[in-house]
C-alpha cells in the first residue's frame, strides 16, 4: 500500500517549484500574468493559504510546463498531484 505523501513534504515540493519557476525567465512572466501579481509580491503571497497549491495548479494546468519541471527535478508527475492534494486549496472538496 502507498504511503500518504505528508503535508511537510508536500510544501517542499511547493517551495521547490516556485523556486524553480522563479529562476525560469520564460515561467515567471507567465505566472505572473496568469495570478496577476509581481515579482516583489510572491514571497508575501507565498505566506497565503492556497498560494503553493496555486503554484501547483499553475504546473498541472500546461502538460508541458509540468513535464519540464518533473524531468529537471526528477519528480514524477503523480508526486505533484499528490502534494497538491495535501495542500490547502488543494483538495478538490476545497474548490467547491
Amino acid at each position: 500500500m502507498k504511503q500518504q505523501m505528508s503535508l511537510e513534504d508536500a510544501q517542499d515540493l511547493a517551495i521547490n517549484s516556485l523556486v524553480f519557476l522563479a529562476q525560469d525567465n520564460e515561467l515567471l512572466p507567465r505566472f505572473l500574468a496568469l495570478t496577476g501579481i509581481t515579482a516583489d509580491q510572491i514571497r508575501e503571497a507565498a505566506q497565503e493559504p492556497g498560494f503553493l497549491a496555486g503554484v501547483l495548479q499553475f504546473y498541472l494546468a500546461h502538460e508541458p510546463t509540468l513535464m519540464r519541471y518533473c524531468e529537471a527535478t526528477q519528480t514524477a508527475p503523480a508526486q505533484v498531484q499528490e502534494a497538491l492534494r495535501q495542500l490547502p486549496g488543494g483538495r478538490q472538496e476545497d474548490v467547491y
